[in-house]
């Protein structure tokens, strides 16, 4: 017989697929046995029976799948029942009349069955050639697998390995629907049998490895990821019901494990970290060899643990090959090819046995310091333990170990010593060029060979408001530790400053590339939040330091994230919070940790002056606060701010509004006239908690945003009756003019500054096609061009986020001067009937100013105009008011001016907002006006807190982040409520919409009030619109969408960004000085510092082009931020980095000051130039090598261009001169 092969095709899926019937024919009374799932309808069902009672009756019969106990649609159970068999049951129970079924309370209760139609074909199509078709699930037996990695190219070190018998089950299986290899393998314990599973998706799958293929008879794979799978363990399906659920899924069974062991107990009070505190051993007889193996000295086990699944990621399954199995193997290697997984023969491949690295012991055994008896301390020194690695080479060789850089099995002690030998900047440099290159280093001596490493561990200086941070990802299998990279601090790490190396924010997510860690309302991943939990107790070591829990901003909570602290004598985590201030009259946990979080705002603070504060009172009316987190500020003290964080206005006017913080203080602060130089109020509303430190800290301030739309509004405004074909025209118009900007300078213009992102940096960019650039084809300008219209056509597509050229996105603030009209109850409702003068006259004002752009005068907004907040689920989310001009408020720009007047405050009417920073839509573009003004309002009076009765405690609050991680359905609700919206006639009017919407709000104000969002399965979405691209979901659970969004999305081919590496650099820079070669030479350090700093921006969000990072328009990041707040994220950081540079810069080029031209414009040419010839030397090997201009191979641009002011008038200058 010929051996097995991957390669044939095979035309019996083929046929069989296109003789399967489409219609109902006439069937044998047994042909239910060869179906693959079947389901048994049951009639007359008690209304208080459980999914386990039914599963404890008809499991019997066979395997359950599936068990739905069905309400109508009002909610209500009818008596009727299903159960799903994969495969049949063992006999026909349907034609059992009457069945019985046993019921909890010792009755029985007799029901009625049918059997329903086979509905679906099980037969998945190949994304190559459709008329091919797949079985949806492929399972082949295997008679062993192998746990363990590649210690070399070829040899793979086995740590663990399991041999099947007929009992266990071991078989791997390639699950089509979900596009995903299956492993399923059985263990062994004193007592019983466990049952485990990993999976693999094919996105994470680029090639499977063949091995050993000289016997016909038997086939390896070798099947080897850069990062875990997840791995399940399944529990008696009997133990996974919920009483009061009535949906229950074989799924349900399956847990998530972090690790595979057989002692628990030993982890609950293991601290986290990359090497493991107790041996990692093999069970059974392996343990028997290693305690009778005394010659290595090992260390006896004490606890059975299998494998450490976050770091052993390379298997290989053995397969014996009969006919039928080869057939079916052929099968699963075509649809394996089908999606672009090669399978490929290794030839010479070699297995090692189990042997533990002795890496650790050669850098964490310490040593004596030698004695050298000079002074008295010197002599107290000699007796300290000192680490042989210095700390900052060790947490940079744990970064590369934790992400598979470096292996610790290949390091040697040779290796440890020619780090110890060096100088420690000099490691660390090496170090960190490893993580920068993201590859493998098979054999680590030789990096001491390389000639150049292009990196820097001595860190360029960074502003002042800004500070090295070192950070890890927790994932439920590992560890990784991230390079230190540059953040905006906040005050506590400021206070802190001379121990800022000793802090370490972690955040908590699924596998590497899984994202964040979803909410469930199942125990399914109570591993994983275990795990969790057992983290923020138990702390985590790095060499010589253990890491405790501190705490956790605002904004990193909802993200999974913390802080952490390493200890030192007499300053430890509680001893920083007591610093922060007095919690302790805070009753509630989740207020008390809302109130810790402030301390964490990413800040600057103004140090050059003292703020005299007094206290106001509130606006409070009808149980409402209309001033709910605003208040005033000098227009002395808002120039100082602007002076002294350097925020450019072109008008020199200061914003009008600036967020802030000020000791237990928070909210906005809003430009007043009246006031008196250093003066500011502080309202009520404002105070939370009694700080130890009175210094203003900003966080951002107005400034004009473009409107744009998203899928939340536009089904609303849709379902309001705004017509189809409104969006559709305006999403096709702004599709034209992106692709005539490529080549119309004056569109591209127009564009650029009408569509201004929160960064505004597309007025940067305008900016610099202003300055000619565009004219002559920069190739960095065109790279960001090309960028820009990706990053808007990627958000049409997939957020339908359309331009609003009449609209803006402002910060709130209050009319102080109580003479705008606001919202009351007993004025008439609007009537359809009514005219739209009518209508206008009933509505509550608002003011909007405009500052003046493209040389104009600043502008009021006046007339009528859409109000909305984001996110807007409701139908009475969006309001329609006034704008009208207020001769005493034109003191204010950019920002959104409300009442406090009226009965109930208009932004509470937004989706609940306030005034303590949110941004309002407005929009006054008459088209999108809605056919229905104003539909009532949701009701948004939070939940009843309830207080926790003794003061509140670190583990209070570690119990909470993970309580909220496991109830934070935010998303879930969100995404219902969009699939709901498109898939009911009603839309967002429709019950279960408006529920959502009431979870909605319950779930954003969770991290507030600590109560969940209980969201029941009969508010799950029953299919999904194509728009959404639910790719693992099944094809009968997709349909086509017909309404507004599924035509938008129609209306959108995505574009990928390809930069422009080829063109000629601009000449007007390039002979504009003559420059020396010191300068040059200079430009080049100083560049490959910069390029160092971008590629850790890159690596620790995840994002691919430095183009990204320097422009903000970001196509993908890690999936553990939101887009919207990440671009907010992203904008910071890119403009810290720019600083900073920016005054290395001008410190190197001999300037006091980086806008000084005259000194500045010499070293911006230098720049210029060294990045050209940079990119010139790389583009012409690409090309003498045919090789394509790959973004991760080529050089950065970005480099001159923190200049590009600078350059502009060099070019401008010179093109005068010419």
């Amino acid at each position: 017989m010929h051996g097995p092969r991957f390669g044939s095709r095979v035309p019996a899926i083929t046929s069989l697929a296109k003789t399967k019937p489409s219609g109902p024919i006439a069937r044998r009374d047994d042909d239910w046995k060869s179906w693959v799932e079947l389901r048994v309808k049951i009639f007359g069902v008690p209304p208080d029976i459980t999914t386990g009672e039914l599963w404890v009756c008809f499991s019997r019969y066979g395997s359950c799948t599936q068990i739905e106990i069905m309400e109508n649609s009002k909610g209500v159970r009818d008596g009727v029942a299903k159960v799903t068999y994969s495969p049949p049951p063992i006999e026909p129970l349907w034609r059992i009349d009457p069945f019985l079924i046993n019921l909890r309370h010792g009755t029985r209760a007799a029901v009625q069955l049918s059997l329903e139609e086979s509905r679906r074909t099980f037969y998945h199509p190949s994304p190559v050639n459709p008329s091919i078709k797949y079985p949806e699930v492929m399972t082949l037996p295997a008679n062993s697998i192998d746990f363990g990695f590649m210690c070399e190219p070829q040899t793979m070190m086995i740590m663990h390995s399991i041999h099947d018998s007929e009992s266990r089950g071991l078989r791997f299986k390639l699950n089509m629907l979900h596009r995903e290899t299956v492993v399923d393998f059985h263990l062994d314990t004193e007592d019983r049998i466990e049952r485990f599973r990993f999976t693999i998706p094919f996105a994470h799958l680029d090639t499977i490895y063949r091995v050993n293929a000289s016997d016909s008879n038997k086939v390896e794979l070798l099947v080897s990821v850069p990062t875990p799978p997840r791995f399940f363990r399944k529990l008696d399906e009997k133990d996974t019901h919920d009483s009061k659920a009535r949906y229950w899924a074989e799924r349900d069974a399956w847990y998530r494990q972090t690790d595979i062991t057989h002692a628990p107990a030993m982890l609950r009070s293991s601290p986290v970290a990359l090497k493991k505190q107790s041996p990692i051993i093999d069970i059974g007889k392996r343990l028997k060899r290693q305690k009778w193996n005394t010659s290595r000295r090992l260390p006896l086990p004490t606890a059975l643990t299998l494998p450490p699944i976050g770091r052993w990621t390379t298997y290989r399954l053995v397969f014996n090959m009969s006919q039928d199995k080869s057939r079916l193997f052929d099968t699963i290697g075509q649809a394996l090819r089908d999606y672009n997984i090669s399978i490929t023969e290794m030839k010479d491949f070699k297995t090692v046995s189990h042997c533990e690295p002795a890496v650790w012991n050669y850098i964490d055994q310490p040593v004596t310091a030698s004695h050298n008896p000079a002074s008295t301390l010197e002599e107290l020194l000699s007796e300290a333990i000192v680490p042989p690695l210095p700390f900052a080479v060790r947490y940079q060789l744990e970064v590369c170990i934790s992400h598979g850089y470096l292996n610790e099995h290949n390091l040697s002690r040779a290796f440890v010593d020619n780090l110890m030998n060096m100088e420690p900047a000099k490691a660390q440099d090496i170090l960190e060029y490893v993580a920068n290159q993201e590859k493998r280093i098979w054999d680590p001596l030789e990096l001491f060979d390389w000639k150049v490493i292009k990196g820097s561990a001595s860190r360029p200086p960074v502003p002042r408001y800004c500070a090295y941070m070192r950070t890890a990802t927790i994932t439920p299998s590992t560890i990784y530790f991230n390079t230190p990279a540059v953040e905006i601090t906040n005050r506590v790490v400021r206070h802190y400053a001379e121990h800022a190396d000793r802090f370490l924010r972690v955040r908590f997510t699924d596998e590497k590339v899984e994202g964040k860690i979803y909410s469930t309302d199942k125990d399914t991943m109570d591993e994983v939040f275990t795990r969790v939990k057992r983290t923020l107790r138990n702390g985590i070591i790095i060499g010589d330091r253990h890491y405790e829990f501190l705490a956790f901003g605002n904004s990193q909570f909802r993200e999974n994230g913390a802080y952490f602290f390493a200890p030192i004598h007499q300053l430890h985590a509680q001893h920083i919070r007591y610093w922060m201030g007095d919690f302790d009259e805070i009753p509630y946990v989740a207020q008390y940790a809302a109130r810790l979080g402030q301390c964490f705002s990413t800040t600057r603070a103004v140090i050059g002056t003292k703020p005299r504060d007094e206290e106001v009172e509130d606006v409070e009316r009808n149980g409402y606060v209309f001033t709910d987190g605003v208040s005033k500020i000098s227009q002395y003290l808002a120039h100082f701010i602007i002076s002294e964080l350097g925020i450019a206005k072109h008008s020199g006017d200061p914003p009008s509004v600036f967020q802030f913080r000020f000791g237990g203080c928070k909210g906005i602060l809003a430009v007043s006239p009246e006031m008196q130089r250093h003066e500011m109020t502080i309202r009520r509303s404002q105070y939370k908690f009694a700080a130890r430190t009175e210094t203003l800290e900003i966080i951002r301030w107005s400034q004009f945003a473009s409107a744009n739309l998203n899928r939340q509004i536009i089904v609303v405004l849709s379902a309001l009756g705004v017509p189809d074909g409104v969006f559709l025209g305006k999403q096709k118009a702004q599709l034209a003019n992106l692709e005539m900007a490529m080549t119309d300078k004056k569109m591209a213009l127009t564009m650029l500054q009408k569509d201004i992102d929160p960064n505004q940096m597309t007025l940067t960019v305008a900016g610099m096609i202003l300055d000619g650039f565009q004219d002559c084809q920069e190739p960095f300008l065109m790279s960001i061009l090309r960028l820009w219209r990706a990053w808007c056509i990627k958000y049409l597509k997939e957020k339908a986020r359309i331009l609003i050229e009449k609209g803006a996105f402002l910060l709130g603030c209050v009319d102080e001067t109580a003479t705008l009209k606001g919202h009351f109850e007993h004025r008439p409702a609007l009537k359809p009937d009514e005219t739209f003068d009518e209508k206008v006259q009933k509505l509550p004002e608002v003011f909007v100013q405009l500052s003046n752009r493209n040389g104009n005068k600043p502008s009021v907004v006046v007339g009528p105009m859409l109000l909305a907040r984001n996110p807007s689920l409701h139908p009475g989310d969006i309001r329609v008011v006034q704008g009208v001009d207020v001769p005493q408020l034109r003191h204010l720009k950019d920002v959104v001016v409300f009442p406090q007047t009226g009965d109930r405050p208009i932004v509470h009417m937004c989706s609940g907002g306030d005034l303590d920073g949110d941004d309002y839509l407005v929009i006054w573009d008459t088209e999108l006006f809605p056919q229905e003004w104003n539909h009532p309002p949701m009701d948004f009076t939070p939940a009843t807190k309830v207080p926790l009765g003794r003061p509140v405690t670190p583990d209070d609050l570690t119990s909470f982040f993970v309580t909220f991680m496991k109830n934070n359905n935010l998303s879930t609700i969100a995404t219902a409520h969009l699939a709901l919206a498109d898939f009911l006639d009603e839309g967002v009017k429709s019950n279960k919409c408006r529920k959502l919407a009431e979870l909605h709000s319950t779930a954003v104000d969770y991290n507030k009030s600590g109560v969940p969002a209980r969201m029941t399965r009969d508010l799950q979405a029953p299919k999904w619109p194509h728009f959404m691209e639910k790719k693992n979901r099944p094809r009968e659970n997709i349909y086509h969408s017909r309404k507004v969004l599924g035509q938008l999305f129609d209306q959108v081919e995505r574009v990928d960004f390809v930069p422009l590496f080829d063109a000629p650099f601009d000449v007007r820079i390039l002979n504009a000085y003559k420059v020396e070669p010191k300068m040059l030479e200079d430009a080049a350090k100083l560049k490959q510092q910069y390029d160092t700093a971008v590629h850790r921006i890159m690596a620790q969000h995840a994002i691919q082009t430095e183009f990204e990072v320097w422009s903000t328009f970001v196509m993908s990041h890690s999936k553990a931020n939101n887009d919207y707040k990440f671009h907010e994220e992203i904008g910071r950081i890119s403009k810290a980095l720019k600083d900073g540079f920016r005054a290395q810069c001008a410190k190197v080029a001999g300037s006091t000051s980086p806008d000084d031209f005259n000194t500045m414009a010499p070293f911006a040419v230098a720049m210029y130039i060294v990045t050209a010839h940079e990119v010139g030397k790389a583009v012409k090997t690409a090309k003498d090598r045919g090789r394509e201009l790959r973004v991760e191979k080529m050089p950065g641009m970005s480099f001159p261009w923190l200049f590009l002011g600078t350059l502009g008038k060099i070019a401008n200058r010179t093109l005068i001169e010419m």
